[in-house]
């Protein structure tokens, strides 16, 4: 999930970026709402967001401090109107500032390099026989690609990278459909982890999912 703080709410209000053709859910928060969002989110809620995007608001140099206190997504901000101003939101903390308007596909690519930079970790992230990319490719599972629907690919993209983890359904949830989704059920989850499995284990010949009930879901190397 991605954050989006601006106080425009053509913005806010509907997914006028893109993100969600792309499988990511967003949640757009004017700058006051998402001060108090930010600063009493619990952590469930924070390691669900994927990066924070801010945009036309207040003072938004306090909030990449604000952020990183409670976070380790990266921080982006669309270009300043003048130099000064980009060089403002740099000494803010903010981790890349990004053109007005911009593709889709490179804002996804700067915040998988902004992740990249921070771990070090290589173009694509194993566990096991399976490996995904984070960047709308499908995985490739034993060696093989595997399409996958967007939601499923979301869920194992989480898994993977929570590997060694438990995480539970709520956990999963906020990250596939975002943190105020209340018209959807929270129980459409398991649908879509049962269906994961099948595929699977059609392919590994085994289920690498291990579901503990109250627990959780854990992803186990195969």
């Amino acid at each position: 999930m991605i954050i989006i703080v601006d106080d425009r709410e053509e913005l806010t209000g509907v997914d006028t970026l893109g993100f969600d053709r792309e499988g990511i859910s967003t949640e757009g928060l004017a700058a006051s709402d998402f001060q108090d969002w930010v600063r009493t989110a619990p952590e469930p809620e924070l390691a669900a967001v994927e990066a924070f995007v801010l945009g036309e608001c207040g003072d938004r140099r306090m909030f990449p401090k604000m952020i990183k206190q409670r976070s380790r997504a990266p921080v982006l901000a669309f270009g300043g109107r003048s130099l000064q101003e980009t060089l403002d939101l740099f000494a803010s903390g903010v981790d890349d500032v990004i053109a007005n308007p911009m593709h889709i596909h490179e804002i996804l690519a700067r915040i998988k390099a902004i992740k990249r930079r921070a771990v070090a970790e290589s173009e694509s992230t194993f566990s096991g026989d399976i490996r995904v990319f984070g960047d709308g490719r499908d995985p490739e599972v034993a060696g093989e690609q595997l399409h996958l629907p967007r939601r499923e690919r979301r869920i194992l993209e989480y898994l993977v990278s929570n590997k060694g983890r438990r995480v539970t359904k709520t956990q999963i949830f906020n990250f596939v459909y975002g943190l105020f989704s209340e018209e959807i059920d929270e129980n459409v989850i398991e649908s879509h982890i049962s269906k994961l499995r099948k595929r699977l284990r059609h392919r590994l010949g085994n289920d690498p999912i291990d579901s503990q009930r109250y627990l959780g879901y854990r992803l186990i190397d195969v």
